[in-house]
């Protein structure tokens, strides 16, 4: 099914104020309905061969994966649907191409890179992270981030060292604690939440997250969401206005109407004779 009708995107990247390169890469699929987001680490050069590495691979991967398979059931063992598998294997793969080349070529020792990806089908959204970047979504006036940071900041939170508010006043939020290409496997987040048309989602790197506030980011969109291109690059200027201390990478996706799953012919069958 292709779903490229069913939803508005906009990608854009910007180096920062203060960085003299970009390490971060992003990409869309929106025909599979696939986003990926890679935020890169490592020196110079280093961090965008990884997260390069990564968006090329599981945007293949997932492509490739969605045209010769049926996603529409469940995988019985761990009862996610099976576009999370896919999305969650290909990064898996990723992790190992970057660990493998990091290893191999010693211009590239010790890079690595966070990533967050999402891949819609049958009105559903399987979000996929790793690391500190992020996937929010805006519905019905309410904006919620869905994916909870790996860092070592959010784990203080949860063990109930920092508040919430604390921590978004904090200068230590910059120590993730996974990554891929850091290690042979990675374990990867997975959640799976409903999508409704006028839903509109932001994936991002923590070149933006750290400097605009969730409420100011919340506000943007709200002001601007007539048009995403505009309220991306008011966005990007937010986040430079406020120091650009890091490169700042966003994709927006408004969801223009709901994209059920094809029915197959026997399912199609009982609808008639139920």
């Amino acid at each position: 099914m292709n779903l490229e009708s069913k939803f508005a995107c906009v990608q854009m990247t910007d180096v920062g104020k203060v960085r003299d390169h970009n390490e971060d890469a992003i990409g869309a699929s929106l025909a599979t309905g696939l986003l990926v987001l890679a935020d890169g680490m490592g020196g110079y050069n280093a961090g965008e061969v990884a997260s390069g590495i990564a968006v090329k691979t599981v945007l293949e991967l997932v492509t490739e994966a969605c045209r010769r398979e049926d996603r529409s059931n469940a995988e019985a063992e761990t009862g996610l649907m099976r576009q999370s598998i896919v999305l969650r294997d290909a990064i898996c793969r990723a992790n190992k191409v970057i660990h493998q080349t990091a290893k191999s070529q010693p211009q590239c020792e010790g890079m690595g890179t966070t990533i967050v990806a999402c891949l819609f089908y049958d009105d559903r959204v399987s979000i996929a992270h790793v690391g500190d970047s992020r996937l929010y979504r805006l519905r019905e006036g309410q904006f919620e981030q869905i994916t909870m940071d790996h860092s070592l900041l959010q784990e203080l939170v949860d063990r109930g060292f920092y508040s919430p508010e604390e921590a978004a006043r904090s200068t230590n939020r910059n120590y993730v604690t996974r990554a891929l290409g850091v290690e042979p496997g990675v374990e990867v987040s997975i959640c799976e939440i409903d999508a409704a048309p006028d839903d509109v989602y932001l994936l991002c790197s923590d070149g933006l997250s750290d400097m605009v506030e969730d409420e100011d980011i919340h506000l943007t969109i709200s002001t601007f969401g007539a048009s995403l291109d505009v309220a991306g690059k008011q966005l990007i200027q937010l986040s430079n206005d406020h120091g650009g201390k890091d490169n700042i990478s966003l994709i927006l996706a408004h969801v223009l109407d709901a994209f059920p799953a094809r029915a197959g012919l026997l399912a199609r069958l009982k609808r008639i004779f139920q």
